[in-house]
């Protein structure tokens, strides 16, 4: 029974690894533009999720890899307290304004432009802006467990060791 989730993960990490040569001819090459120059549509945050406020969010992809694993994205919102649940890893870049963040284990970091910050999918966080945050959202879709270990040991093999299981 478990076998098939597996072999099914399997298939589409080994789809990722084909040569960008057999790519769909309307695949996307190279992406450039201005943060200020993309058109935010509103991408309302979850009722449930609203703890204070009523914060207004809206979100402009910029890019999407072609296994639609990974996303690239502009997002702003405006005062209120929010929980907020990542489905995928998320790393962010505070690109304007500023935003309280309170994860799990309670560990509190006001993130402010030219921040950096990640939250891993799975994890959640309570968001309190005072008046207003942009961020630049760099998305990616995690992979199951023994496939991330099958990933690294991979890499370890044909690094021959040098780069570690991390590579």
């Amino acid at each position: 029974m478990v076998w098939k989730p597996m072999l099914a993960t399997a298939v589409a990490f080994a789809a990722r690894a084909v040569p960008e040569v057999l790519a769909a001819p309307e695949a996307k090459g190279f992406v450039a533009g201005a943060a200020d120059d993309m058109t935010l549509r509103p991408s309302p945050i979850e009722p449930g999720w609203i703890i204070s406020g009523t914060p207004v969010a809206r979100l402009a992809e910029h890019s999407r890899g072609q296994d639609d694993a990974a996303v690239t994205a502009i997002w702003d919102c405006t005062s209120g307290a929010f929980n907020w649940h990542f489905g995928w890893d998320e790393t962010v870049m505070i690109l304007e304004g500023e935003v309280l963040v309170t994860t799990e284990d309670g560990t509190e970091r006001l993130l402010r432009a030219g921040d950096v910050a990640y939250f891993p999918g799975g994890s959640s966080a309570v968001w309190s802006i005072e008046t207003y945050v942009k961020k630049i959202a760099f998305c990616r879709k995690p992979f199951p467990r023994p496939l991330t270990v099958a990933y690294r040991l991979r890499n370890f093999i044909r690094s021959g060791g040098v780069q570690g299981l991390a590579a």
